[in-house]
């Protein structure tokens, strides 16, 4: 299913959309964008790198030109300042409402780790939400995905909190370095057995993983043997975890001092054990191996770009775009900043065939609506955290939920061949998104949080111009081209309800006259009503869930 079959599965006819693909994938490749970069190419930089685009967004992009805008996304990493609150009542340790538990001692039972569970789920939600400009939070999110860890296997609410701050502090860094951090994350310890791996068992779950789903992958190309997750288990021995402190430390009489082989997809590298404290260091040896092997970066490339590109790799796009990108992480010694530069700066990127091609995830659809239609949560932290928590809930019923991927693989839709994102798209989920973005634009919203969509309009260049307004509207809501018809039959059908269609000053008159007397109830409900049937409308059809 492409682009433009997905489109025939909108809930509602539609005009024609503009027609601007072929059934051909791109040959385009990582050599610098010199075309128009105007509110088209703003739009989908933003949208992919961020959970939404903004009309203040668009404008700051713009007026940053392309090099410096995406400088200014990859290099801006704001810190989280806040942490997971009580949100439940009673602590069995007496952490009060409206005060951190992440450095509490461990949960005294499930049911009260469970409440934290919904806390820390709500935050995150409320950190996507209050993003600087930056790709940071979309590349939390990644992190999350590809060095998958899940609550309800890893049974204490603080560990997946450092697991978050974790990748949090290496989310645009190294990858090298992730992949240490990841490898002796408490999280990560406690989900892959790995504080149980020791030189009288070694436990082969996290070393597994490491190889197949981690750094090399299990392409074509890939050939690590049995004999090589052995050998890492054996390197991984003696890892534990305090539970007090949710640190990790080594615990030599536990570790395998013996020789360490590997196959000859990795050069036939050996590590020589180590004793004593020492041991910890073959980790480092280990890494070294690994990532010495090129299949290493291509591996990683290719999910950067499912992620943020297009799903499909076909042959084209490994010569022109993964080989080269995979070149320059390997040059540049794993370090992410290049490779995210060279790919975002790319004709292949503004390539429009990789334009408007990737359906919205449920957290990009619903986190990047509240931002895109600046929704206003409470202040008050019960009900703020009770809102997000709603948004959250909402894309798990959507098959996403964070903090609980369903598997060690991640979200399906991110790896299940031939499908891929198209998998978020189904008889169930499609509706779910409509019933949201319906509660969101009506009057009372989803969970007493609603779209102001006067408050929207205003922030639009020229709101009493219905034209204009389609346009700006159309600009930031959706990322595939429509049709002039199209933006005529929304302005006349809508906004003119159905009058002459050269009758563009009943808009403008309902318009300023609302304007000058704001706060009118009856000339409100003139302009809010027409409003709210637009943008109900424009976010059910198809071109709404694509990016």
């Amino acid at each position: 299913m492409d682009r433009r079959q997905f489109l025939s599965l909108s809930a509602k006819p539609q005009p024609a959309v503009k027609a601007t693909t072929t059934g051909s994938r791109t040959d385009s490749g990582i050599s610098a964008y010199t075309g128009t970069f105007d509110t088209a190419q703003a739009v989908h930089l933003l949208k992919r790198t961020m959970f939404g685009a903004t009309p203040e967004d668009i404008a700051w992009v713009k007026s940053l030109g392309m090099d410096q805008a995406i400088e200014a996304l990859l290099t801006t990493v704001t810190a989280v300042t806040s942490q997971p609150v009580n949100i439940y009542g009673a602590d069995e340790h007496g952490i009060l409402p409206g005060e951190s538990w992440v450095n509490s001692p461990p949960p005294s039972s499930d049911d009260e780790d469970g409440k934290r569970w919904n806390s820390y789920k709500a935050w995150w939600i409320g950190v996507m939400i209050n993003q600087s400009r930056s790709i940071q939070e979309k590349m939390v999110l990644f992190w999350h995905n590809h060095f998958v860890t899940e609550m309800d296997m890893t049974h204490d609410s603080r560990y997946i909190y450092k697991y978050n701050t974790t990748l949090r502090a290496n989310a645009t860094g190294n990858f090298k370095a992730l992949t240490k951090a990841i490898t002796l994350d408490p999280a990560m310890l406690r989900y892959l057995n790995g504080y149980l791996n020791s030189k009288a068992g070694a436990d082969e779950n996290y070393a597994r993983e490491l190889h197949e789903l981690f750094t090399v992958g299990k392409g074509p190309n890939s050939h690590y043997t049995e004999e090589d997750v052995r050998a890492t288990a054996r390197v991984l021995t003696g890892f534990r975890i305090n539970a007090n402190t949710v640190t990790t430390y080594f615990e030599s009489t536990e570790h395998d001092i013996e020789n360490k082989e590997f196959s000859d997809f990795y050069s036939n590298k050996k590590i020589t054990g180590k004793t004593g404290q020492d041991g910890a260091t073959e980790l480092d040896d280990l890494l070294n191996i690994i990532f010495a092997q090129p299949e290493c970066a291509k591996f990683i490339v290719r999910k950067l770009y499912r992620w943020f590109v297009y799903y499909l790799i076909d042959d084209a796009v490994e010569a022109n775009v993964i080989t080269p990108l995979a070149d320059i992480f390997r040059n540049n010694n794993y370090e992410l900043l290049p490779v995210l530069r060279a790919l975002f700066k790319s004709e292949h990127f503004f390539d429009p065939l990789n334009m408007s091609a990737l359906i919205k995830s449920p957290i990009d659809h619903n986190v990047g609506l509240v931002r895109e239609f600046g929704v206003t949560f409470p202040t008050a932290y019960m009900d703020a955290y009770d809102s997000w928590d709603r948004l959250r809930s909402h894309a798990a019923s959507m098959l996403q939920d964070i903090g609980e991927p369903p598997q060690v693989a991640g979200w399906v839709p991110y790896y299940q061949e031939p499908q891929y994102h198209e998998m978020w798209i189904n008889t169930d989920t499609l509706p779910k998104r409509n019933q949201l973005t319906d509660a969101m634009v009506s009057e009372g919203g989803y969970g007493g949080v609603a779209i102001d969509v006067m408050a929207f309009a205003k922030r639009l260049s020229n709101p009493s111009d219905p034209v204009q307004l389609i346009t700006d509207s159309v600009a930031v809501l959706y990322r595939i081209d429509v049709s002039d018809t199209f933006k005529a039959w929304l302005k006349n059908t809508i906004l003119l309800s159905g009058q002459n269609p050269n009758s563009d000053y009943y808009w403008t008159d309902a318009w300023n006259a609302w304007a000058a007397y704001p706060t009118d109830t009856a000339l409100r409900t003139v302009v809010e009503s027409r409003l709210r049937t637009l943008y109900k409308y424009m976010m059910n059809l198809s071109e709404y869930q694509l990016s």
